[in-house]
């Protein structure tokens, strides 16, 4: 038996959709290994699909079968989840990540972190909260093949997130956007989107702001999530390097220094409108331990 904590996500931020994300520093928790029978037990935010229909269950088997090319053996787990759901922090994608994490441990490593992702990323589609929760810090992946980097992102920065009490399923975000996008459109989102582990990498933290400007998807669905652009101008009034949807939404995201966190969090607090403001540090992937 084994228990592995994997970091929430936020994904896109801005500019960088369906490519970038940011681990952060709250865990999903799962305690599993290899059983007689299925068995899925859960506690936490929301309801889930349990048994074998599990989001874990589905990654244990897909790295199994994919991944090793054996029948997955069955799989007793349980679930502490502190992880809104359909609220934009990656729950989907902790848990899938939980579930190939579990597989690698049970087959003695043979996946390997990279296997891990690949399952992971498959299983969602993308590779951004997936990518964020395997290796952590600032990700940058492709999803066709699945490849992700890392890199290490400044300790004295924190995440500002809003999460008000509606939920926003994926599926409905991406139904809003258009089929295509116009050229100067991409253009302009690429260079921000490389504009991120630039100043990153140069300590640049001044061009933050222009790296997370889009326009390819947050006003497209601006009218899911009212209150979202008021947001984030409040969180760039109180100090905010960087604002954003956070992936899908309904969330809000504010990337700060340290010493503006309380401040923004305090320009995020209406449209929270009753739900949460977390204030989060960049997580390193996900980590284990035998119990």
């Amino acid at each position: 038996m084994w228990r592995v904590y994997v970091p929430a996500s936020v994904a896109n931020l801005g500019s960088g959709f369906d490519a970038l994300g940011l681990g952060l520093s709250l865990y999903l928790e799962l305690e599993g290994g290899p059983a007689e029978e299925d068995v899925f037990l859960y506690f936490g935010e929301g309801e889930v699909d349990s048994g074998a229909d599990s989001l874990v269950h589905r990654a244990w088997r897909r790295a199994w079968e994919d991944e090793l090319g054996q029948t997955a053996p069955p799989l007793f787990v349980r679930v502490f989840n502190p992880i809104p759901l359909s609220k934009g922090l990656g729950s989907s994608a902790a848990a899938a990540v939980g579930g190939a994490a579990l597989a690698d441990l049970a087959s003695g490593g043979r996946l390997g972190r990279d296997g891990v992702f690949r399952v992971a990323a498959g299983l969602e589609g993308h590779p951004d909260n997936a990518g964020a929760s395997t290796y952590g810090g600032l990700v940058a992946g492709v999803i066709d093949p699945p490849r992700a980097v890392s890199l290490a992102v400044p300790g004295e920065l924190r995440v500002v997130v809003a999460v008000p009490e509606r939920a926003l399923p994926t599926r409905e975000a991406r139904a809003a956007l258009p089929e295509t996008v116009d050229r100067a459109d991409a253009v302009f989102n690429l260079s921000r989107a490389a504009l991120w582990p630039a100043a990153l990498a140069a300590g640049r933290l001044d061009l933050l702001r222009e790296a997370a400007r889009d326009r390819l998807h947050q006003a497209q669905r601006a009218h899911l999530m009212p209150g979202a652009e008021a947001a984030m101008a409040l969180a760039y009034r109180a100090g905010a390097l960087a604002a954003f949807i956070a992936g899908a939404g309904p969330a809000v995201a504010a990337l700060v220094e340290a010493s503006r966190a309380a401040s923004v969090g305090e320009a995020l607090s209406r449209y929270a409108d009753g739900g949460q403001i977390y204030v989060l540090s960049i997580s390193e992937g996900y980590r284990w331990k035998a119990i």
